[in-house]
């Protein structure tokens, strides 16, 4: 439980830190956005690094890692690139969501799948 708290606080600080990032882009504060990308990127990371051991929260993690990607490089983009760079945003939207996929899709029910067996050999 302690993990799972120290986890939710880091989260409520990355969504600050998110919310600071997106303000400078919409501000158009180049710099400051610029800035606070390494900030946002690395709380992201931290949160994936202390969640590594949940498979379900690790993987929302990293999901997480690939939106503010995504994000960062849309803002680039529209800051230096006359708003080029959305084809390499949307491949790290799409990668963010293929991480999910695998999750749900994959992963979820094999592991219901190896639960249900592991009841059956035993009972």
């Amino acid at each position: 439980m302690l993990m799972i708290r120290s986890i939710r606080v880091n989260e409520n600080l990355h969504i600050v830190l998110w919310l600071l990032k997106d303000l400078c882009w919409l501000m158009e504060y180049h710099v400051a956005a610029l800035i606070m990308v390494i900030p946002t990127l690395s709380m992201g990371l931290y949160i994936a690094w202390l969640s590594a051991k949940d498979r379900s929260l690790f993987m929302h993690s990293l999901a997480v890692i690939f939106w503010i990607s995504a994000n960062s490089t849309w803002m680039i983009g529209d800051f230096f690139f006359q708003e080029r760079g959305h084809g390499i945003a949307a491949a790290f939207f799409i990668t963010g969501l293929c991480i999910l996929a695998l999750h749900y899709f994959v992963l979820v029910p094999l592991d219901a799948g190896a639960t249900r067996n592991n009841k059956e050999i035993q009972g």
